[in-house]
């Protein structure tokens, strides 16, 4: 009797237990997603986790090369980027945002994907991570999104109804940088760790604080503060 070793492939050269390995990942991210999105008792359609999912793809594939994000394992992704950012959704108010320091697009495109009634402009200075926004909104098909190459201190194209960031290490830099973002009824959506309420009382533009939400982010350790502030 002769052995024979044979090396299937199909497609592009993918080998078939490459294919079940991708198969098998994306069945873990899809039921781990549905598990998180039950705990925080978000419903969005098909057709959304699908999109929220393959973000997570993209942005797991060009961190490899681009080293947009210090989060490497894509189910980590699920949790500290697509859940941290979701559960703002249900506190924002108005249909025109801005997502000043958008990095890799957070919370920016995880909103967009779940409210395509809101538009989202995404902004942020460094080139690398507005390339990757261009190439996730054309892969998934994003009508709601638009990605700016600016600083935020230059970018005086309109307001907003609301100014979104997980950028600032403080509300006084957030309020500063962005205080010509907001129009008259807008307000600002600061996602913060640890809330210390002296952080209010060191902002020097005329503001004052609407709320302040504890966010319950699903498998997340650690706090995560919602601080919402609005114009005198």
């Amino acid at each position: 009797m002769v052995s024979c070793k044979c090396n299937f492939n199909v497609g592009r050269g993918l080998s078939l237990p490459f294919i079940y390995d991708v198969k098998i990942i994306e069945s873990k991210m899809n039921q781990k997603l549905d598990r998180l999105l039950s705990q925080a008792k978000i419903e969005i359609s098909e057709q959304q986790k699908q999109q929220l999912i393959d973000f997570v793809k993209l942005l797991d594939k060009w961190n490899k090369a681009y080293n947009l994000t210090s989060v490497r394992d894509p189910e980590e992704m699920l949790v500290k980027h697509i859940m941290d950012s979701l559960v703002v959704s249900l506190h924002l108010e108005g249909n025109q945002f801005i997502d000043v320091g958008t990095g890799p697009g957070l919370p920016g495109i995880p909103l967009a994907i779940i409210n395509p009634d809101k538009q989202f402009t995404l902004l942020d200075s460094l080139g690398k991570r507005i390339t990757f926004i261009k190439n996730a909104v054309r892969e998934l098909k994003l009508t709601n999104v638009t990605p700016v190459l600016s600083r935020v201190e230059e970018y005086q194209e309109k307001q907003f109804d609301g100014v979104l960031s997980r950028a600032f290490a403080s509300l006084n830099d957030m309020v500063n940088w962005c205080y010509h973002l907001p129009n008259a009824s807008g307000r600002f959506y600061a996602l913060k760790g640890q809330y210390q309420p002296e952080e209010v009382d060191e902002i020097n533009q005329p503001v004052k604080q609407v709320d302040v939400i504890k966010l319950q982010v699903p498998e997340l350790v650690g706090e995560r503060h919602l601080v919402v502030l609005a114009k005198k």
